[in-house]
């Protein structure tokens, strides 16, 4: 079940919260940056897994914080093509992959539930009736709960 809804994703009760990031991402705006506020841990973890795996486009790296926390980082996006460069644009095929690759962790896992952004559309620069038709595709099968914050109001929790 796909659910959209409003609030802030940081505050979602669900078991995982995945996200578009690019190989070798900063994690300097948006969610990825409140993701790194949030847990140091995870971003120091996410850099060191990026320069010592070769990391493409449509893969995924899933972390496990204290408490329970999971974070999926779905590479969404090119890399960005030096250290002080922006990362690449999202490309429809990456999100077909890592969707395809979120939907197999889920079901190895066993995810209870769900929480994902508005997938590729922010950084990433697609457009969401582009990406939706994937999320459905990929995530529509699972029997854990999916929520979608299709938009952001900060420090607001949102009815999952």
């Amino acid at each position: 079940m796909i659910r959209e809804v409003s609030g802030d994703i940081l505050l979602s009760g669900a078991q995982a919260i995945a996200h578009g990031v690019a190989p070798n991402d900063h994690f300097a705006s948006g969610l990825a940056l409140a993701l790194r506020e949030r847990w140091p841990a995870m971003y120091k973890d996410f850099r060191h897994y990026c320069q010592n795996h070769h990391v493409e486009p449509g893969d995924l790296w899933a972390w496990a914080g204290a408490g329970g926390v999971r974070i999926v980082a779905l590479f969404t996006q090119d890399a960005a093509r030096h250290e002080h460069a922006h990362p690449g644009k999202a490309q429809p095929t990456y999100v077909n992959h890592a969707l395809r690759a979120l939907h197999a962790l889920a079901l190895a896992e066993s995810f209870t539930s769900l929480a994902l952004p508005r997938l590729a559309t922010g950084v990433g620069g697609l457009d969401w009736t582009e990406v939706r038709p994937l999320v459905d595709h990929h995530l529509g099968s699972l029997e854990a709960p999916v929520y979608v914050y299709g938009t952001y109001h900060p420090g607001v929790k949102a009815a999952e």
